[in-house]
C-alpha cells in the first residue's frame, strides 16, 4: 500500500464517520482510528506484520482533521446550494464504479439526463457487481464519489436536478 492509498483511506474514514478501520496484509498492518470528539485529529498507525526475523516497530503519523466549526460551515454552504437537488444514495456497502469496465465510458456523467430505471453505476460487494438503477428522473448535476473508491450504505453518490 503506497502513501497515496493511505491518504485516500484517511480521507474516506474522515468523511464517512467510521470509528476504526484495520487492514492487514502479509507484509504490513494499518489501523486508522477516528480521534475522540474532544480531539480534532485522526491517528494512523502503520506497522510491518510480525515476522520471526524482524520486530514490529510502530511509527505513528498524525494528521489534523477539520474543526467542528469548519465542518458546520462547509455543510451549511453545501446545503444551501444543493437543497433543490435530489440525492441518489448508495443502497449498500462496497466499491463504487462509474463504468462497466475500465475501457468503457461511464454510465452517466455531469449534464446527462437520466430516467427512472437507468443504470447509473456499479457497486461491487463481496465480488458481486451490482448495477444501481436511478430511482428518479432528471439531470446529473454532480458526481459525489470518485471511481473505484469504497462507499458506505446511504452515502450520497449523485446529485440530480429533477426539473
Amino acid at each position: 500500500m503506497n502513501l497515496k492509498e493511505i491518504q485516500d483511506l484517511i480521507k474516506f474514514v474522515a468523511k464517512s464517520g467510521i470509528g476504526k478501520v484495520e487492514i492487514e496484509q502479509e507484509d504490513f498492518k494499518i489501523t486508522i482510528q477516528a480521534a475522540k470528539k474532544e480531539k480534532a485529529e485522526k491517528q494512523v498507525i502503520v506497522q510491518p506484520a510480525a515476522t520471526a526475523a524482524m520486530p514490529a516497530p510502530t511509527p505513528q503519523v498524525t494528521t489534523p482533521a477539520a474543526t467542528p466549526q469548519q465542518v458546520a460551515e462547509s455543510k451549511k454552504e453545501e446545503s444551501t446550494d444543493d437543497a433543490k437537488y435530489i440525492t441518489i444514495k448508495s443502497p449498500m456497502i462496497g466499491t463504487f464504479y462509474r463504468s462497466p469496465s475500465p475501457d468503457k465510458p461511464p454510465f452517466v456523467s455531469v449534464g446527462d439526463t437520466i430516467k427512472e430505471g437507468d443504470t447509473i453505476c456499479i457497486i461491487e460487494a463481496m465480488k458481486l457487481f451490482n448495477e444501481i438503477e436511478a430511482e428518479v428522473s432528471g439531470k446529473i448535476v454532480k458526481v459525489l464519489v470518485d471511481d473505484a473508491t469504497p462507499v458506505e450504505y446511504d452515502q450520497p453518490l449523485f446529485l440530480v436536478d429533477p426539473s
